[in-house]
């Protein structure tokens, strides 16, 4: 991350001609908001005195305690480079705090360096994260609507002329580059029209403002090509969904604290008792990680996506996959978390589940590695291996029960998240569907 001085900024504003300045924050569903301010505001909002009404995003205050500042974070400054040469824009992620000066408890991205606070407390340095968010591309209509019309045939690892969104995703990554990600791989996925794009590992607070970002240039330079980008985890049925695989690793003095030469496949018994914390609340995490009514159509057999809470060194099929690298990049990979997750809710989640493994040394169940698709329920039941939740009125149910993963959220989250939840699947619970008409219309 790049550390930058006040006057830094003022001298990067004219150099590159910046006219406007948008301070960004993350709300409770993950959704990107911004005020915009002229630069003649910068000074002003590196002050921390702009202020915005809470009252209207979601899960943020009442309407008789709306007043909210916007901290910016100095070190997340970028020109964003498609924007006008005659007028740049530039941003910075903004952290939301109270008017008395302390962290509005409702803020997604403070309530995570809250929980990297209790990492720290362990004696823990460092949570790195490394995504590999999906996406779908699917053509514009004449009025700029998206269709349901993939750009492509292609499968995974395609090359044009199969994969027509090639130039696209060079084009995202080219602007990727240029706002200072490191690209370590871009490549067509399983699915006609899906691609993934993934970039190198960081701290977890900067990883998921670097997912935040990613996903706005995706959309943005998609649009550019007649194109629309979505991380909706299940846009069509029969194909493979989207996922976001999150590869994490905790380090302790500058040592990667997950590797261990002698331990059980060359991990660390800090590792195995992560494994663990991750399998106890994987079924009551999942409302965060997988946080839609659609999340559910992709956690489903036959798909690649997991749906049984197990662990694996080889196997692709269960939850949690241990990547073949060792040394400084052992990491343990989470592989049900799909890319509608707000990342700093879902980073909260996984640490806490992870840390209350370390805490109360918890043992891992012995590693899957047969494919677990093929096993019988009873098989599956024998080895100890659960089900993740199929709807999100299951996940909402499962998350309320775990005081650890509640905890992980804080009772201002907690309460707004499962709030908004419900009204979300009671809509969806109600509605009648065009599925029901075709089954029952004539039938009955």
């Amino acid at each position: 991350m790049a550390k930058y001085t006040k006057e830094d900024i003022f001298r990067k504003v004219q150099e590159e001609n910046v006219k406007y300045i948008r301070l960004q924050f993350t709300d409770i569903l993950g959704t990107i908001k911004n005020v915009e301010i002229p630069v003649s505001q910068l000074e002003k909002a590196l002050d921390n005195k702009m202020m915005f009404d809470g009252s209207s995003i979601e899960g943020f205050v009442r309407i008789e305690e709306s007043d909210m500042y916007l901290y910016p974070d100095i070190d997340t400054f970028v020109v964003f480079p498609w924007t006008s040469e005659k007028g740049k824009v530039a941003r910075f992620i903004c952290d939301i705090y109270n008017p008395d000066g302390t962290p509005f408890d409702g803020d997604p991205r403070n309530n995570l360096k809250r929980i990297l606070k209790e990492m720290e407390d362990l004696g823990f340095s460092d949570f790195n994260l490394g995504p590999e968010p999906e996406f779908f591309l699917f053509k514009l209509d004449e009025k700029g609507e998206p269709t349901l019309e993939l750009n492509d045939k292609g499968g995974y690892f395609d090359l044009a002329p199969t994969d027509l969104g090639e130039n696209c995703r060079r084009d995202i990554v080219l602007e990727l580059e240029e706002m200072g990600f490191e690209i370590e791989a871009s490549h067509h996925e399983v699915a006609p029209g899906q691609h993934e794009i993934d970039f190198k590992y960081a701290g977890a607070l900067k990883a998921c403002d670097d997912i935040q970002t990613f996903k706005l240039v995706v959309k943005t330079i998609a649009r550019k090509h007649g194109l629309h980008a979505t991380f909706m985890p299940k846009p069509l049925f029969g194909v493979n969904g989207s996922g976001m695989h999150c590869n994490v690793s905790l380090f302790k003095d500058g040592e990667n604290a997950f590797y261990d030469t002698k331990g059980h496949l060359e991990l660390s018994e800090t590792a195995h008792q992560f494994i663990a914390g991750i399998i106890k609340h994987a079924p009551n995490f999942t409302a965060v990680t997988n946080p839609t009514v659609n999340s559910y159509k992709r956690l489903v057999p036959g798909y690649e996506a997991p749906c049984y809470v197990a662990w694996s060194a080889r196997n692709r099929s269960p939850l949690i996959r241990i990547p073949a690298s060792r040394g400084i990049g052992t990491r343990v990979e989470v592989r049900s978390v799909d890319p509608a997750a707000n990342p700093y809710l879902a980073m909260a989640v996984l640490l806490k589940a992870g840390l209350d493994g370390i805490k109360n040394k918890l043992e891992a169940p012995k590693p899957v590695d047969r494919n677990i698709y093929v096993m019988t329920k009873e098989e599956r039941i024998k080895e100890g291996i659960v089900d993740l939740p199929a709807t999100l009125a299951q996940a909402l149910d499962n998350f309320k029960s775990d005081e650890v993963i509640v905890s992980a959220l804080g009772e201002h989250l907690a309460e707004h998240f499962v709030e908004a939840k419900e009204i979300e699947w009671d809509m969806f619970r109600t509605q009648v569907h065009p599925w029901e008409r075709d089954q029952y219309m004539s039938m009955y």
